[in-house]
């Protein structure tokens, strides 16, 4: 029988001039590491509004307000899992504009991340990055009505 796993997460898009606040995430593993969008989990019973002003704070140092939301992403794959027949995971990601008002930034400490950056926008292709960045990028710059934007393709599989 398959398990099947939820995880709700908040994510900012943080622009300044012709670039974006990203963080690198460190798998537990220490080897897998990608440039993700500032965020994470959602708390029980935690407001995703909330979370991602949290989230930011932990990750680059900076206090954020939240401008506007963005939208909805929902994503499901397979997961390695010691359940008899594996794991599903299901990623339910919730994007907000964000703009810095305070603070200073600095890298996480004993976190999931270890680096945050401001990272030119034109250089995200090149990037080995998770596909929630060019989710919230695509979400930021087309604005759909609907909130939601199509699967996108990040070296070579969709994320």
């Amino acid at each position: 029988m398959t398990e099947h796993r939820r995880r709700i997460a908040a994510y900012a898009i943080c622009l300044r001039d012709d670039q974006v606040l990203l963080t690198r995430f460190v798998a537990p593993d220490g080897i897998d590491r990608h440039w993700t969008l500032p965020g994470g989990g959602v708390e029980h019973a935690e407001d995703p509004y909330y979370a991602v002003v949290r989230e930011v704070e932990e990750e680059t140092g900076y206090q954020v307000e939240v401008e506007r939301l963005l939208g909805v992403d929902s994503r499901s794959w397979p997961v390695a899992s010691r359940v008899s027949g594996g794991a599903e995971l299901h990623t339910v990601g919730v994007y907000y504009r964000a703009r810095i008002v305070g603070g200073e930034l600095r890298h996480e400490v004993d976190g999931s991340t270890d680096l945050a950056a401001w990272m030119s926008v034109t250089d995200v292709p090149g990037l080995v990055r998770a596909g929630l960045v060019d989710v919230g990028l695509e979400l930021d710059r087309a604005r759909p009505r609907t909130g939601h934007v199509d699967p996108v393709s990040v070296g070579g599989r969709i994320r």
